[in-house]
């Protein structure tokens, strides 16, 4: 019986790149470090990781996306644009909630995403 998503993994080219966006950009913090090839950032009852890509995991990933629950959209837009973070769509609205899509330096889509009240 399945209990609940183990992680969410992105293959990356560049783990330095990689950690610069994801802790110095979006704010993630490091958990676990193994060997400076595999990464996890826990958040909540989830955890997001990075790991060296290989010919098996290649950039950049295709299919499933990680989204990450954020309190001000606007607000972390604004800053993530400021700093050069590039975005292939800009905030779109839903019934249930707003997102935009950033590029992490692979070109892995992160949305970024915000429920309504």
């Amino acid at each position: 019986m399945i209990k609940s998503i183990a992680f969410v993994l992105y293959p990356v080219s560049d783990i330095a790149a990689a950690r610069a966006f994801y802790e110095g950009r979006l704010g993630l913090k490091v958990t676990l470090n193994y060997q400076d090839f595999w990464l996890e950032y826990d958040l909540g009852d989830s955890t997001f990781a990075i790991s060296k890509a290989d010919a098996e995991h290649p950039v950049p990933v295709r299919g499933a996306l990680v989204a990450f629950e954020v309190s001000d959209l606007d607000g972390f837009v604004a800053r993530l644009k400021s700093e050069g973070v590039k975005f292939n769509k800009d905030i779109a609205e839903t019934p249930v909630c707003r997102m935009a899509f950033a590029l992490d330096p692979d070109g892995n889509e992160v949305l970024l995403h915000q429920r309504k009240s």
